[in-house]
């Protein structure tokens, strides 16, 4: 072989490893890497109208401006919001962003990445509603000692609806809200869906709770949660309404006993918001999501304890007939830790045949339990399975029909009701 032929092939040689490395680097920078961008845990967080919104939030390595690019699946056009830093220090510190989206195109698939400037992440999936009919994910408590079970739960349920439009906490997510280490394993156990999946959280007692076991301002539950604003900015995500499809949800914060030394006038301030967010609403259904349940049962005979009669509690009293006057269909609740599905409810007692509104106590995610600590009560009318493991439920919903199933680990479901137009 000729000196200049040599030349000429080295050279030909050289022109393909640049080429194909450039090619490496353009399908590296479609692909991109959550890792190289320095972030963990992105994750999708309702907005009011989810037509058109929706928030982004992230954890991050290190400081530095993050941009939230976002596109039609498929699409060459890239649109692109500066992100917020939205990190904060409770007991521990977390480096985190917040990006609000606006101006989507209603029932599209969208696809978003989170960028640096050195460096793209990969693309997350991103569906707006369409205003019709969906089903979405409930899960009651998921504080535990051990996230593993929550995780499996969790994980397997999303496996079983990979449908799900959204998914629900109802509250007490962690069991300690100033704890990071639970924050992030409970981040850690919805990572293979709530990049994709929005979630709509509902504050418990438990994220009121310091190291120490004293009441606290839920300062980590508020910043790892940037939900639709709800106008009161001494109440920040707190509690808010937002709507998917034909329902509108308003999710309450019912801390009053946890915050009377730190927001005394809890319950005064929310209760005209409430009535003023279920009279603005249009939407065919109407949900109200709270952390605690509008009872508290007496104690089981097997439970040890001193027998005491099932009451509601003082502020059912004020609204109860708040959810009646603006005509709620359902009231999801949990604290309890066990399943209960009462008859529809009206006036504080069982409603006349074809009126009242459901109320269902959703039962217990998490590995905390106590399987004969409540009594029967005769105006459920079902529970789980004794004695109750953890359990988790699906909502779904269209124009003339709503309806709540109930299943335990395993996928099997024990309850279901169906409330019609």
């Amino acid at each position: 072989m000729n000196k200049k032929y040599k030349f000429l092939l080295l050279t030909l040689c050289v022109a393909a490893l640049a080429l194909n490395g450039c090619a490496k680097n353009a399908d590296s920078e479609v692909q991109g890497s959550d890792t190289a961008a320095a972030i963990t845990n992105p994750r999708q967080i309702v907005a009011a109208d989810n037509k058109t919104g929706r928030t982004i939030m992230w954890e991050a390595k290190v400081k530095q401006p993050y941009t939230l690019e976002y596109r039609l699946q498929g699409s060459k056009d890239i649109q692109a919001v500066q992100a917020t830093d939205s990190s904060f220090t409770d007991k521990d510190s977390f480096i985190q962003y917040t990006a609000r989206l606006s101006g989507l195109v209603p029932g599209s698939a969208y696809e978003y990445r989170i960028s640096t400037a050195q460096n793209k992440g990969r693309w997350h999936k991103l569906q707006t509603e369409n205003g019709a009919g969906f089903t979405a994910l409930i899960f009651p408590d998921s504080q535990s000692a051990n996230y593993s079970g929550w995780q499996q739960l969790a994980r397997e349920a999303y496996k079983r609806h990979p449908q799900s439009a959204f998914y629900v906490n109802m509250g007490d997510l962690v069991d300690n809200g100033q704890d990071a280490s639970q924050w992030r394993a409970w981040f850690n156990s919805v990572s293979v869906f709530s990049d994709a999946v929005p979630l709509a959280p509902i504050l418990g007692n438990h994220e009121a709770y310091s190291l120490e076991w004293k009441e606290c301002l839920p300062a980590s539950y508020t910043h790892l949660f940037n939900v639709p604003q709800n106008g009161l900015a001494k109440y920040p995500n707190q509690f808010y309404s937002f709507d998917y499809g034909p329902v509108h949800f308003v999710v309450l914060d019912t801390n009053f006993s946890e915050m009377q030394k730190f927001q005394p006038d809890l319950l005064a301030d929310e209760l005209p918001w409430l009535e003023k967010d279920l009279a603005a609403s249009k939407a065919p259904w109407k949900v109200v999501l709270t952390h605690r349940d509008i009872f508290l049962y007496g104690f089981g005979p097997e439970s040890g304890r001193t027998q005491t009669k099932t009451h509601f509690l003082d502020f059912s009293y004020q609204l109860m007939p708040v959810f009646e006057k603006y005509k709620v269909d359902a009231v999801l609740t949990a604290h309890l830790h066990t399943y209960r599905r009462r008859v529809p409810l009206q006036n504080f007692a069982p409603a006349p045949q074809g009126s009242g509104i459901t109320y269902i106590l959703t039962g217990v995610a998490g590995d905390v339990r106590y399987p004969k600590l409540w009594g029967d009560f005769e105006w459920d009318a079902a529970t789980a399975p004794k004695p109750e493991t953890a359990n988790y439920m699906t909502l779904k919903a269209d124009e003339k029909t709503l309806e709540f199933k109930a299943f335990l680990p395993d996928g099997k479901q024990f309850d279901e009701v169906k409330l019609t137009k």
